[in-house]
């Protein structure tokens, strides 16, 4: 049986889950080295997206205005990532405006485990200053065709992911359970 992941990326008015609110969320769901279905939709935040947010991500509220809101994007998502492994850069963030939006909308959690391509990072490339996936991307020699928007740094966290299963195939580390577990221990200085 092949292990099946799915990569996330979200934008978002703001870093907190509490008081901002998603604006788009893309994924693609893979199987081995071969993508089995994605997942893309801007959402209607329901508050104003910030002018930094804009200029970072592009998303404007003229975008949004007639899209989805949370509430009614959850549960096809969450049927989408069935219980396939969240794969993310900073899978933190990502994960937690999506459980807790879930929690609030649908009054459930969302139960997937989560592998952190930044946490990766840090086990993998220590000599790398800086773990952000713009610099592991540059590392990696990967372009990133749409920096900042949901579905183009699903596409670069997915092809960073392939370089990291690659490395710790070397190591013998090649089932869910071993990565997710290289991943939560703790960093040999």
């Amino acid at each position: 049986m092949v292990d099946e992941y799915t990569v996330l990326d979200i934008e978002t008015t703001g870093l907190s889950k509490y008081i901002h609110n998603v604006t788009e969320i893309a994924a693609v769901k893979i199987k081995g080295k071969r993508v089995v279905g994605s997942f893309q939709t801007l959402v209607n935040p329901k508050q104003r997206i910030p002018s930094f947010i804009t200029r970072l991500t592009g998303i404007n509220n003229e975008m949004v205005k007639d899209a989805p809101t949370i509430d009614s994007v959850l549960p096809e998502f969450l049927d989408f990532l069935g219980s396939s492994v969240i794969v993310a850069h900073n899978a933190t963030f990502d994960y937690g405006f999506i459980n807790y939006n879930s929690e609030k909308h649908l009054k459930k959690s969302v139960k997937n485990k989560r592998l952190c391509t930044r946490k990766l990072a840090n086990r993998l490339l220590p000599n790398l200053p800086r773990k952000r996936l713009g610099d592991v991307c540059e590392c990696f020699n990967v372009k990133n065709e749409q920096a900042h928007r949901a579905m183009g740094d699903v596409k670069a966290t997915k092809q960073v992911f392939y370089k990291f299963m690659s490395m710790l195939a070397l190591a013998d580390i090649k089932t869910q359970d071993e990565i997710i577990e290289f991943e939560k221990a703790s960093i040999r200085r």
